[in-house]
């Protein structure tokens, strides 16, 4: 045995990378200014929380959100294998099958599953505390403080939102997928970093993150601009939510006249005012 179980791992990994992950978009400093969606005054003047304010917020929600997440997780798996334990015969055809449960195609399909009951769970919570006054007055409007995002600020919540959406959330999903607890250290992992991602305020070419999902860097920068505020609600991964219902803003990212880029929202009355055609 390891000297850290797997639950242990789950609650402390997804945090380390965080901090690496987030750290390493901020070394990257002035040498890539070019690919900024906002100029660093304005993520000075328009955001309306400091950066030692945004990390304590940060570290509180990790420690205060993410080990009842772990822990109602492992009690659950831990149900289940003492049930197993109790019938001999079906424990010794999941100990030889083992190596399939675990194949690569399995934790596909597992990922796969969970990346849409995160999806679906966080689009209508994150959609309900726009439309809910009290709750975005009081809860959600901690995280758009950020006007312009930046990369450590992706888990910037209330602690409230941080249980909902991604305590209850991630439960939900590593329960209906049925991935194990090592299986979900490297999930939520995933989602960290995709978090991270999406609130970088950097458009660099060959993102691998930009190449794979509609739902990334600029898409979510137009939902923390004021005329994007009721519309790209979805996240982490993919925009299929607001597709169905009719909150999906389609962006374009243009260079801005005082240097780097922009990304802004694309509708058609933007689209007519530019003089340029549909593009569906």
């Amino acid at each position: 045995m390891g000297i850290f179980s797997d639950e242990m791992l789950a609650i402390f990994v997804p945090i380390v990378v965080y901090w690496v992950y987030s750290a390493m978009y901020m070394a990257l400093g002035h040498s890539m200014d070019k690919y900024r969606l906002h100029s660093r005054s304005e993520e000075d003047s328009k955001n309306l929380v400091s950066k030692s304010e945004v990390i304590k917020g940060v570290c509180f929600c990790s420690s205060w959100c993410r080990p009842p997440l772990v822990r109602s997780c492992s009690r659950y798996v831990t149900r289940e294998n003492s049930s197993l334990a109790e019938a001999p015969a079906i424990a010794i055809v999941e100990e030889q099958a083992a190596g399939s449960l675990f194949s690569y195609l399995t934790l596909a399909w597992q990922f796969s599953l969970a990346m849409v009951v995160l999806d679906g769970w966080q689009y209508a919570w994150h959609r309900y505390m726009h439309l809910n006054r009290f709750l975005y007055r009081h809860i959600h409007s901690w995280h758009h403080r950020l006007v312009v995002p930046y990369a450590f600020g992706s888990q910037y919540n209330h602690p409230v939102e941080g249980l909902l959406l991604d305590t209850l959330g991630g439960a939900l999903a590593f329960v209906i997928s049925g991935m194990s607890p090592r299986a979900s250290i490297f999930f939520f992992s995933l989602c960290t970093v995709k978090g991270v991602d999406d609130h970088c305020g950097l458009w660099l070419p060959g993102n691998v993150f930009h190449l794979c999902f509609w739902n990334n860097t600029a898409y979510h920068d137009v939902h923390h601009q004021l005329r994007g505020n009721r519309f790209n609600f979805s996240q982490p991964f993919f925009i299929t939510w607001d597709k169905l219902f009719g909150t999906h803003m389609p962006y374009v990212v243009e260079k801005r006249a005082g240097g780097g880029l922009q990304a802004r929202p694309h509708t058609a009355s933007s689209r007519a005012e530019n003089g340029e055609k549909s593009n569906k």
